[in-house]
């Protein structure tokens, strides 16, 4: 695999079919690590941000997280190939899966699923979690080898985790928030085979 900073890198790792990019991934991360520090990745998670759209942008307290993430996940709905380009262009990699409501391009160019591996922690990727109503168990039986799971689609920010570990969690969105009181993302901390989700509110 190309070097994960270059610009192709970051174009391929978008092209399907797509193995797990896990090991390849985890280690060009761990290797940005300080020498002596804990090893950690820190992640971005955005999704439907349905671009571009009338004056609709991601806001600034977005761009700085992402800039900021060692790598970006995108859980659907970009909208438009130039929106990944442009999210590319911001520096990490860009990991996006498509959503129904992007273009047939993107559909071509994005799987509907795949895995990410953050040091150890095993982060699947799906655009519509489905109905709210036995939702964590649904996901948990689709994705038996994840320790969590990103979805998007409903654009309502949720975090759930189950009594044995695993996680379920929606980002919702940083551009179009329909009946939610706050534009939102995620960013996770992932180590050691583990990860930690938070919601950000961007208002």
């Amino acid at each position: 695999m190309p070097e994960i900073g270059s610009e192709r890198a970051r174009q391929d790792l978008n092209l399907r079919p797509l193995a797990p990019e896990a090991s390849a991934l985890s280690a060009e991360l761990r290797a940005r690590e300080p020498q002596g520090s804990v090893p950690s990745v820190l992640i971005a998670v955005i999704s439907d941000t349905h671009l571009p759209r009338g004056g609709r942008a991601l806001p600034e307290s977005c761009l700085e997280r992402l800039r900021a993430a060692d790598v970006i996940l995108h859980a659907g709905d970009l909208a438009a190939v130039s929106v990944l380009r442009e999210l590319e262009a911001i520096g990490p990699p860009v990991l996006a899966i498509h959503g129904n409501a992007d273009s047939a391009e993107l559909k071509t160019l994005l799987p509907a699923t795949r895995m990410v591996d953050a040091d150890g922690a095993r982060i699947a990727m799906t655009h519509n979690g489905g109905p709210a109503d036995g939702r964590l168990a649904r996901m948990r039986t689709r994705f038996p080898e994840a320790d969590a799971v990103i979805f998007g689609h409903s654009h309502i920010p949720l975090h759930e985790t189950g009594a044995d570990g695993f996680q379920i969690f929606n980002p919702g969105s940083a551009t179009d928030r329909r009946r939610q009181p706050r534009h939102t993302m995620g960013i996770a901390r992932a180590a050691g085979g583990r990860v930690a989700f938070e919601l950000i509110d961007l208002d």
